[in-house]
């Protein structure tokens, strides 16, 4: 049997196809009787309406679009459950689109993702091009950005969380309880600017405590194992005096870890070593790691959060900042 179209149902009802989609899509008024009439005959023709067609007339997709650059590590499934869980709450789909590293960037109309074929979109970082925010801020088209501000003059809400502050506290801990001196930091990528907030923390720090900064202690971590590995390899390589590693996070930390062990020295006895996030596997380190411990999955939530103000208001709290603690394990030389 051939498709049941939406002509069908007018022929046998009676009435326009106009008349049949505005029944369809609650999108004007019509006769309670008609209106009657047509639905019965939807139900006696088994007729599904076509998706592109009910979003084309409602001008609603129910679907959230998401912009991540490259996904990998540990960070990322607490934060892709709390948005999707979240969506889900709400009724939404969730269409997600990953910026791969080192891609060419595209040109603005070749983007797989945007307000052609969502409600609204969470950014993560430097998802999106500014050029391509301040096209979608100028429509009013619903954007909310995960751990970055928006560019100057847009006012974008954006989720994230407290990073300078912790991340002193961290470097305060390894100078004031275990007397550390030469303390490295493995940074996170150039333009993140959790990486940039963390490294703020850490001189202000040192600073506090007479300790000069001394950039050779500053590596990239780059927020990958891999990465993080290669540089404390270096630094050992080299020569170059350290009794602490700050890793920007907890996956450039096992990272350091890998490269410490490998060579032969001995974490916390030799070199303290200490992270950022408390993924699920650094309580399982060997020795567990200190950390601070940043509520992924309450950002993805948060996000949505206000996303959904912004689809169904046209506001949203513009800075949403989250709160963080210290998790002291034994990597740092406590028991």
């Amino acid at each position: 049997m051939s498709r049941i179209t939406i002509a069908d149902v007018a022929k046998q009802a009676g009435v326009s196809t106009a008349t049949v989609s505005r029944v369809i899509n609650q999108t004007g008024p019509v006769a309670a009787q008609t209106a009657a009439r047509v639905r019965e005959t939807i139900s006696e023709l088994n007729y599904r309406p076509h998706t592109a067609a009910k979003t084309l007339a409602s001008h609603r997709t129910n679907t959230i679009g998401l912009v991540f650059p490259q996904i990998s590590g540990y960070y990322f499934a607490p934060l892709l459950r709390g948005i999707a869980s979240t969506a889900g709450e709400y009724g939404f789909d969730l269409l997600i689109y990953s910026v791969q590293e080192g891609a060419a960037p595209r040109e603005l109309d070749h983007y797989p993702i945007g307000d052609q074929n969502t409600d609204g979109l969470v950014v993560f970082t430097s998802g999106l091009p500014e050029q391509e925010l301040r096209r979608l801020h100028q429509i009013s088209f619903p954007v909310v950005l995960i751990h970055c501000t928006p560019p100057e003059g847009l006012a974008i809400p954006s989720v994230t969380i407290e990073n300078k502050a912790s991340a002193r506290r961290l470097v305060d801990h390894l100078i004031e309880i275990h007397n550390r001196r030469h303390i490295a930091f493995l940074a996170g990528p150039q333009a993140h600017e959790d990486s940039y907030w963390r490294e703020k923390g850490y001189r202000e720090a040192l600073e506090t405590h007479g300790i000069a900064f001394d950039p050779e202690l500053v590596g990239i971590g780059g927020f990958n194992e891999q990465i993080a590995q290669a540089t404390v390899k270096t630094w050992i390589r080299e020569g170059v005096q350290i009794d602490a590693i700050f890793a920007g996070d907890d996956d450039s930390a096992t990272g350091a870890l890998t490269a410490l062990t490998q060579a032969g020295i001995y974490v916390p006895e030799d070199v303290a070593l200490v992270g950022f996030d408390d993924i699920d596997l650094a309580r399982y380190l060997n020795p567990p790691l200190t950390t601070v411990r940043a509520p992924v999955e309450q950002v993805g939530r948060e996000a949505i959060q206000q996303l959904m103000h912004l689809i169904r208001t046209g506001e949203a709290d513009l800075l949403t900042l989250l709160p963080t603690e210290l998790v002291i394990r034994r990597s740092c030389g406590c028991n």
